[in-house]
C-alpha cells in the first residue's frame, strides 16, 4: 500500500475502488468496441470495399484473415506492454495502449478503398489492424492487473468483473452503431461511407479514455514490489523459464472463449446474412440481445468466483460448451428469429460463465514482478489459438462438411479448453506477492 492507501478512512478507499473499477470497464470497452467493429465491418463489407477481384468465398477469407492478423500481433503487444507494465508501471502504460489502438482504429475509417487505392488499400488495411492487435495485446492485462491489484482478497472476483464486462458492453456498442447505421441508411450509403462512421466515432472515446485513466493511481502491490526493486529484468523471458506450464495452460484455458465469441458474432453474422438469407438489420438487432446473455454470464461467473472458486465455474463453462455447441448451428438454420437469438445468446452465455472467473485467475497464476506479461501472454496466446482461426476455419467446415461441422468444432474447443484448465490449481485464497 502507499503511504496515502495505509492511512486512507474507509469512505476514501471504497472511493478509490469506485474509481478504479470504472477506469478499468471504461479502459476495456472502449479498446473491445474499438475491436469489434472491425469484426463487424469483416464480416459485412470489407470483403468488397478491400477485396472487390475476388470471389466471393474468397473475398470474406481475405477480409477474416485481415480480421486475423490483429490475433497474431495481440502477443507481441503483450511482450512490448507487459515488459514496461512490469517494470515501470500499469498506468502509464494502460494510457499507452489505449492511445495505439484507439488511433489505429480512428483511422481504417479514413482509410480509401481498393478502388482509390489499388492493392495499397489492402496492405495499409492490415497494417493498421496489427496495429489494432499491438494495442489490445497489451491492454486487457493492465485493466485485470488495475482490478485485481487493487481489490481486497476475497473480493478479487468481484472487481476483475468490470473489466471482463468491457468486451460485452463494447460489443453491444459495436453491433449497435452498425445496426442504427443499417437502420438509418440504404445499403449504397452505407457500403460506401456508413461502415466508416463506427471507426471514426474512436476518435471522440479515446479522449474520455484517457480523461479517466489519467486520474487512477498505480496499484499498490506494483508499488510495494518496485520499493522492493523486484521487478523482472525482462518479465517475458521470466515468465517463459519460470511459468511455462501456467502460460500454457491458461492460454489453453482461454481457447474455447475466443472460439465461442468470434464463432457466435463475427462468423454467424457473416453465414446468416450470406448463406441464410437474413437482413442485415435483423441479424444486428438479434446480436444486441445476444450481448445481454454474455453480460449476465460474466458477472454472474466472476461475482461467484470469489466463493465457488475460478477453476470450477470455468470448468463448468467448458462443460455447458461442449453440450451447447452443436445445437447452434441448428438453431440459426431455421432462420427464425427468435431461434437465432436463442442459439447466439446460448453460446455467448456459455462464453461468459468461461471468461468471467478468467479477469482474477490468469493474473492469480503469476506473481507481481511478472503478472502483467504472463497474465497478458496466456490470454492473448489464446486469442491466436481460438479467436484467430475461429472464422476461418468455421468458413470453411461449413463449405466443405456443413453447419453442423462448426457446431463439433466449438465442442471440441471447449473439451481442449477443460482439460488444459484441469491441469491448473484453484487460485483464489493465494496472496498477491
Amino acid at each position: 500500500m502507499t503511504s496515502h492507501e495505509a492511512t486512507a478512512s474507509p469512505a476514501e478507499t471504497a472511493e478509490s475502488l469506485r474509481r478504479v473499477a470504472v477506469a478499468s470497464f471504461i479502459g476495456t470497452a472502449i479498446e473491445f468496441y474499438d475491436f469489434y467493429i472491425y469484426g463487424t465491418a469483416a464480416a459485412l463489407v470489407l470483403n468488397q470495399a478491400f477485396f472487390p477481384t475476388l470471389a466471393p468465398v474468397n473475398a470474406t477469407l481475405a477480409a477474416f484473415s485481415t480480421y486475423a492478423v490483429a490475433f497474431a500481433a495481440r502477443p507481441l503487444g503483450s511482450v512490448i506492454f507487459g515488459h514496461f507494465g512490469d517494470r515501470v508501471g500499469r498506468k502509464s502504460v494502460l494510457v499507452a495502449s489505449l492511445l495505439l489502438m484507439g488511433l489505429s482504429t480512428a483511422f481504417v475509417g479514413l482509410l480509401p478503398g481498393y478502388g482509390t487505392l489499388g492493392i495499397w488499400a489492402p496492405l495499409l488495411l492490415v497494417a493498421l489492424r496489427f496495429l489494432q492487435g499491438i494495442g489490445l495485446g497489451g491492454e486487457w492485462g493492465g485493466a485485470a492487473l488495475l482490478a485485481v491489484e487493487h481489490a481486497p482478497r476475497r473480493r478479487r472476483g468481484l472487481y476483475a468483473a468490470f473489466p471482463q464486462l468491457g468486451p460485452s458492453v463494447g460489443f453491444f456498442a459495436a453491433t449497435g452503431v452498425f445496426w442504427l447505421l443499417s437502420t438509418v441508411l440504404d445499403d449504397a450509403a452505407f457500403r460506401s461511407w456508413g461502415w466508416r462512421v463506427p471507426f471514426l466515432l474512436s476518435f471522440l472515446l479515446v479522449g474520455v479514455g484517457l480523461f479517466v485513466r489519467l486520474k487512477i493511481s498505480e496499484t499498490p502491490v506494483f508499488v510495494k514490489v518496485m520499493g522492493a526493486q523486484e521487478a523482472g529484468r525482462v518479465p517475458a523471458v521470466d515468465v517463459l523459464r519460470r511459468h511455462p506450464r501456467e502460460l500454457l495452460l491458461g492460454a489453453g484455458g482461454m481457447i474455447v472463449a475466443y472460439g465461442l465469441f468470434y464463432t457466435a458474432t463475427t462468423y454467424c453474422l457473416s453465414y446468416a446474412t450470406g448463406p441464410l438469407g437474413v437482413p442485415r438489420s435483423t441479424m444486428l438487432g438479434l446480436s444486441l440481445i445476444a450481448c445481454l446473455f454474455l453480460a449476465a454470464g460474466t458477472w454472474l461467473s466472476a461475482t461467484r468466483s470469489d466463493g465457488i472458486g475460478r477453476r470450477t465455474l470455468v470448468l463448468t463453462g467448458c462443460g455447458l460448451t461442449a453440450v451447447w455447441g452443436p445445437a447452434l448451428f441448428p438453431l440459426l438454420d431455421t432462420r427464425q428469429p427468435a431461434l437465432i437469438a436463442l442459439g447466439i445468446g446460448g453460446t455467448l452465455f456459455c462464453m461468459g460463465v468461461v471468461y468471467g472467473p478468467m479477469g482474477a485467475y490468469l493474473p492469480e497464476l503469476f506473481g507481481t514482478a511478472v503478472r502483467y506479461s504472463g497474465a497478458s501472454l496466456a490470454y492473448n496466446l489464446g486469442g491466436v489459438l481460438g479467436g484467430a482461426v475461429a472464422p476461418l476455419l468455421a468458413t470453411r467446415l461449413q463449405s466443405e462438411f456443413g453447419s453442423a461441422s462448426v457446431g463439433w468444432y466449438v465442442s471440441a474447443m471447449a473439451v481442449i479448453s477443460l482439460l488444459c484448465v484441469r491441469a491448473l490449481p484453484e487460485t483464489r485464497e493465494r496472496e498477491l506477492v
